[in-house]
């Protein structure tokens, strides 16, 4: 499993995300949900860019 953090721009701002997921493909869907989960308006976003990628191993906390 990986640890990532995503970058999703929107006109305005920056907004930071981070997922744990077992691949890219699902970390990305995820962004998106969980973009839909913290806002009542989902932002109208331009760009959704992979920031940082990282293992995730048994015991490394």
């Amino acid at each position: 499993m990986f640890l990532y953090r995503f970058e999703v721009t929107t006109k305005t701002e920056i907004i930071y995300v981070v997922i744990a997921a077992n691949d890219d493909e699902q970390a990305f869907r995820l962004v998106e949900v969980e973009l839909e989960k913290h806002f009542l308006k989902v932002p109208d976003y331009t760009d959704i860019s992979l920031h940082e990628k990282k293992l995730i191993r048994r015991g490394g906390g």
